[in-house]
């Protein structure tokens, strides 16, 4: 197998072809209509420097929103009403608070610019989304990411005190249950996710649950 280079033709190999380590190709751009002909596809950007490198692991890392744990901080958080939840009404302050959030293990941020400049522009297409929490008017914690058909593709989420990013999750889950979202995209795997019920399954089964399931 080889990563496959990309051009400005708005294509992607089929994702069977990616690398062991799920790397699929390299290039092209990140437009609206590429980013989202790849989350259609199962695929997504991740790189610190260009070019763009563009992956679709083999197992992926999904939660079942029905399968999600509520740890018993977070129920007692929610009971008490400690936040205040909103949705996509600070869309551009979350991914900068993500973008600027030290992480443990990590020098840099794949959330460069350029990235900000397209999911932004995605979110103005109404295809990005992004959860707040607020706490005396001030943003706390967040996430956002790409919806497509009935899988909502996390990308990454902050929070500057305890809890906040959870509690946002927790409450957004709650919201996609009733849009009937099936499936969240974690992408690759991390302890902190799976403590909440993440779990592994097949490229092929991930795949189902996208609405173009044809390369």
């Amino acid at each position: 197998m080889a990563v496959f280079a990309l051009s400005d033709r708005l294509y992607f190999p089929p994702t069977h072809l990616a690398e062991p380590d799920g790397l699929l190709a390299i290039g092209g751009d990140l437009s609206p209509e590429r980013i989202l002909l790849a989350y259609s596809k199962g695929i997504f950007p991740w790189y610190d420097t260009p070019p763009v490198l563009w992956w679709s692991p083999d197992p992926r890392f999904v939660l079942f929103p029905e399968e999600y744990k509520t740890s018993k901080t977070i129920r007692s958080l929610l009971n008490k009403n400690s936040f205040q939840f909103t949705v996509n009404t600070a869309f551009e302050k979350v991914i900068r608070h993500c973008q600027q959030v030290k992480r443990p293990g990590q020098d840099g941020t794949w959330i460069t610019e350029g990235v900000i400049r397209s999911y932004t522009e995605l979110h103005e297409m109404g295809y990005a989304h992004s959860a707040e929490v607020w706490q005396e008017k001030e943003l706390v914690g967040g996430l956002y990411g790409i919806r497509t058909g009935a899988v909502f593709c996390g990308e990454s989420m902050f929070s500057l005190v305890n809890n906040a990013s959870r509690y946002a999750f927790t409450k957004y889950i709650m919201q996609l249950k009733t849009e009937n979202v099936q499936l969240i995209d974690c992408q690759v795997h991390s302890a902190y996710l799976e403590s909440m019920g993440a779990r592994m399954i097949t490229r092929e089964a991930f795949e189902r649950y996208l609405p173009v399931n044809s390369q």
